[in-house]
């Protein structure tokens, strides 16, 4: 056995445990959130398999649209239809979660600057500029590098503030949804207590 083959069935392998096991996640666990998160996971080891088939472009579409947007939108109904417990948030269930919220933020800031340096140099935009040479060298992935400059070249400033978005989204979703506590002080309990003492 080469090493090319030994390193393609641990390819497999391991894409495969990441699909079985976000899938029992799917089933098996009792948040929507950590079920979506799992479904994720599974859709993660599906993209690999398609990179390890040499299908890029349907990874690329697995992980766009599926994990990103799908995901997403079923966060949205997941989190607008309310979780069946109120979260109490002066209880830490994972006490290093704060920190590791401020390293990913601090590391997608840094990306996002990154992007955005990196597209000043793309901002004079070229359409078509690429087909007759792609057409020329009989390159069959023509579309999808057109696809990919344009998309992650020509536009990437627009693709990253996109994604932001849908973060901001997402998290003002879960604010707006959140069910408090019944002897917190949310602004719901806040304002019938004034309009009971009045």
């Amino acid at each position: 056995m080469t090493d090319t083959t030994f390193l393609e069935y641990v390819v497999f392998f391991s894409a495969a445990v990441m699909i079985l096991g976000g899938a029992i996640g799917v089933i098996a666990l009792k948040n929507p959130v950590h079920c979506a998160l799992g479904l994720v996971l599974t859709l993660f080891g599906v993209a690999v398999q398609f990179v390890a088939m040499e299908a890029h472009f349907l990874a690329a579409v697995q992980v766009i649209v599926y994990a990103g947007a799908i995901v997403v939108l079923f966060l949205f109904v997941i989190m607008l239809l309310g979780v069946d417990e109120s979260i109490d948030l002066s209880i830490e269930p994972i006490p290093i979660q704060r920190p590791l919220a401020a390293v990913m933020a601090v590391g997608l800031v840094g990306l996002l600057g990154a992007a955005i340096v990196r597209a000043q140099d793309a901002l004079v935009i070229n359409p078509g500029s690429g087909i007759d040479t792609a057409t020329a060298t009989g390159n069959n992935d023509a579309n999808i590098q057109q696809l990919a400059a344009n998309l992650y070249g020509d536009h990437v400033f627009a693709f990253q503030l996109t994604s932001v978005l849908l973060i901001v989204a997402v998290a003002g979703t879960v604010l707006l949804t959140r069910k408090w506590p019944r002897d917190a002080g949310s602004p719901d309990s806040v304002s019938k207590n004034q309009s009971s003492d009045s």
